[in-house]
């Protein structure tokens, strides 16, 4: 076995990602006037209810009203918050100026199989420009059987957030029996992958899932992926190469317990990614413990400003 990359990461600067003036000022305003304001990200997602139902807030009821996420957002400093244009229309305003809007603009239910991944648009780049916000995001399916239109309908919002300069976030997720059968969505050689399309074609900023290393899988993977073992702090590293001059935020996936939240968040600033987007290993916790979190994640993230 071989082991993945140890070389530090820098991040791409704004002049490194060739940047449009609107696209400079949209994500300086994210990356250095809101949040830990040092050139990273701490991003809040409540994209979920469309993506899995309102099963996540049962943890805590109090995150069903989305004006408590919001509050959340201001008492945590964050550097934005995450959402699709049904809950930015009827809460963004009272929040505007204090919480800069990321407009998820596709989204589907979780009834149907992934294995036929996609997800159509909800709203536009039009729509986020109307409503303020300072970035687009979009899922991306990598690998499953309706990537070729899932492409398509991406190059299309690309197009327009270049004309409007707006700022792309891709949530870039392997998806489809295909991956499944070369070692699963998790695996460095899938994550990697998705972090590779996501730069080709044209995210600022990409969304991904920390890769894992499962032995039981090693044999599925394609070469020379089946022989690379890596630590967490490695196999970010190697996705963070792979991403080029496109950000990387880490995903924060379900709740965890706290010393758990913070492993992966060190992890993932020494890696070399801009910054976090956590939403349910934030406000599935009740207020004061939310906060608090948010609080560690601040202190944690002085150290990586660049």
């Amino acid at each position: 076995m071989t082991t993945a990359t140890t070389v530090p990461v820098l991040r791409p600067s704004f002049d490194d990602m060739n940047l449009s003036t609107g696209k400079r000022t949209r994500l300086h305003r994210l990356m250095y006037e809101h949040g830990p304001a040092n050139g990273t990200l701490m991003m809040l997602p409540i994209d979920q209810g469309l993506e899995h139902g309102p099963v996540d807030f049962f943890d805590n009821p109090d995150s069903l009203d989305t004006d408590w996420i919001y509050r959340l957002a201001v008492e945590g400093n964050f550097s934005g918050i995450a959402l699709h244009v049904g809950l930015a229309e009827k809460y963004q305003r009272k929040y505007a100026g204090r919480v800069p809007l990321l407009l998820k603009i596709n989204g589907k239910t979780n009834v149907p199989s992934d294995d036929e991944a996609f997800s159509p648009l909800t709203s536009s780049v039009e729509d986020a420009i109307r409503l303020g916000a300072d970035a687009v995001g979009y899922t991306l399916y990598v690998g499953s059987p309706a990537q070729e239109v899932d492409i398509a309908q991406c190059n299309d919002v690309r197009q327009q957030c270049d004309r409007f300069g707006m700022p792309l976030v891709i949530w870039a997720y392997p998806r489809g029996a295909a991956v499944k059968a070369k070692g699963g969505i998790d695996s460095l050689y899938a994550v990697d992958y998705a972090a590779r399309v996501a730069c080709e074609i044209g995210a600022d900023v990409v969304k991904l899932n920390e890769p894992v290393w499962k032995a039981d899988d090693a044999a599925k993977l394609p070469k020379p992926y089946n022989t690379l073992e890596f630590s967490d702090v490695e196999g970010l590293r190697k996705v963070v190469k792979s991403a080029g001059r496109t950000l990387v935020l880490v995903s924060g996936g379900s709740k965890m317990g706290d010393d758990a939240t913070i492993h992966k968040a060190r992890i993932a600033m020494e890696a070399g990614c801009v910054g976090l987007i956590f939403g349910r290993n934030m406000w599935q916790r009740k207020w004061d413990d939310a906060v608090s979190m948010a609080g560690r994640m601040h202190e944690l993230m002085k150290g990586y400003g660049q």
